[in-house]
């Protein structure tokens, strides 16, 4: 909830911008919706629901002005004009910004406490209300990660990875040498080094090495086998397993569990539900990883058919450290974050969208964080179009289109949308706000902001690289 400080000299300009009309002005000071909840929790059309910034939103599509949520509202501060329903707070922070003697103050910025104890201090009737004692003031995560500035993306990890949890993607020539090793390792007396040299004098010519390059950058002639390596600048990408465990908390049927912190598979367990359990795993991995193995083969009892096991996820064996002996990129790390975020932000929401466990409140131009609710599966970093919030992963997923308008019967054109948008895509004409789609970015900014719902919103996204 937003409240009134003691300096607030009755001028009303946050009565006058408030999009929602939920202030008012009572004995010369500010007064507004308590966010309580009431509205939320009586209306029998479920019209009205809880938004990205943890204020509430009317649905005008579903509601019918039936007047309930006026009639439980414990402060009287909900009205309803024509068939609109006002008075209940979207916390846009717009009153914040408004007010000219920086009396208006967000409840978000006072501990839980205090909030209740201001509440309980005018007397109303509310639901019973649970505090919320946050624990943690940081989150971490153990994990086998690349250190980038050793890493030459060879590919070395990811072709010993048990779980194939570990994608390289090269970016060099076909038939060049990528350093991988992998000739060094099934030399059967070995006539190739752990740089690459070969000793023609013991080489037996048994060509494992050429069968087993994946780049094809053995060539064998006049009886003597060479390596392509022309010393190319290694470029490329690395995304691997992130160890958050989400995979294991979205599987139904504890097929996919954790044993002592580490995720361990058993496919005759997976026997219920496979299809959807499988789908929902996968869609759940951040990173992309998670995957259908056509090596495992799961019998479907309930409809005779078969059906692949699930593969991509650290087991924690450690194999790709111990491959990786020469630069030494892979490393057991230890990520920490304490839910901080850059100046970058543009308040769009996509984060709170995203986030799994509903860790995330929006605010405008911010954010703030759950830290008992976020298990760091970085989420927020991999959506976030202005990498405002950190990752370690260079996966990244990028806004590849959508569509975008407002319609105009349930708008309440009160600007809010033309308020927030940071890429001026939001343009008035006759009193009527619209969406220009050559600006439009679809980063949802405007739609979350929306305190009517009146966006028609949609969005998709694409795999892309951090830095390609």
């Amino acid at each position: 909830m937003f409240i009134t400080t003691n300096t607030c000299e009755g001028i009303g300009e946050c009565v006058k911008q408030c999009p929602t009309k939920a202030i008012k002005l009572i004995a010369g000071k500010a007064f507004s919706c308590l966010t309580c909840g009431t509205c939320y929790k009586t209306c029998p059309n479920n019209a009205i629901f809880i938004n990205s910034y943890g204020g509430y939103v009317v649905d005008r599509v579903k509601c019918n002005a039936c007047g309930i949520c006026l009639y439980n509202c414990p402060t009287n501060n909900i009205s309803i004009i024509g068939d609109v329903v006002y008075g209940i707070c979207s916390r846009c922070g717009v009153c914040v910004e408004e007010c000219p003697t920086h009396s208006r103050v967000d409840g978000f910025d006072l501990n839980e406490k205090k909030q209740m104890d201001f509440i309980k201090s005018l007397n109303v009737s509310l639901p019973t209300y649970k505090l919320h004692k946050p624990t943690k003031k940081e989150v971490k995560r153990k994990y086998f990660g690349t250190d980038l500035d050793k890493c030459i993306f060879c590919g070395r990890c990811s072709q010993y990875c048990p779980k194939e949890a570990i994608k390289v993607k090269i970016d060099r020539d076909e038939g060049i040498c990528t350093e991988c090793r992998l000739c060094v390792d099934v030399c059967p007396n070995n006539s190739i080094n752990k740089y690459l040299n070969i000793n023609h004098q013991t080489c037996t010519l048994c060509l494992n090495c050429l069968k087993i390059c994946p780049h094809n950058a053995i060539d064998v002639d006049n009886f003597k086998v060479s390596i392509n390596n022309i010393g190319q600048t290694p470029y490329g990408s690395i995304v691997s397993c992130i160890n958050c465990k989400l995979c294991s908390m979205e599987c139904n049927n504890n097929s996919l569990i954790q044993i002592d912190g580490k995720l361990r598979y058993d496919p005759t367990v997976d026997v219920n539900n496979i299809n959807e359990n499988h789908n929902n795993m996968i869609e759940s991995c951040p990173v992309s990883t998670l995957k259908l193995d056509n090596n495992i083969v799961i019998f479907d009892k309930e409809n005779g058919k078969e059906n692949s096991g699930i593969n991509g996820f650290c087991v924690y064996c450690g194999k790709c450290v111990e491959v990786c002996d020469i630069t030494h990129a892979r490393q057991l790390m230890v990520d920490v974050w304490d839910g901080s975020i850059s100046d970058d932000c543009i308040g769009c929401g996509i984060c709170s969208e995203i986030c799994p466990t509903d860790a995330i409140t929006l605010h405008r131009g911010d954010i703030s964080v759950d830290l008992d609710k976020c298990i760091f599966c970085q989420s927020c970093g991999i959506y976030c179009p202005t990498d405002a919030i950190p990752k370690t992963t260079m996966d990244k997923k990028v806004i590849d289109g959508g569509f975008n308008c407002i319609d105009q019967v349930s708008c309440i054109h009160c600007g809010l949308c033309f308020k927030t948008c940071s890429y001026d895509a939001i343009y008035k004409n006759d009193g009527n706000y619209y969406v220009d789609d050559e600006k439009c970015v679809y980063c949802g900014a405007c739609k979350n902001a929306c305190p009517a719902n009146s966006f028609i919103f949609e969005r998709k996204f694409k795999d892309s690289i951090e830095g390609k």
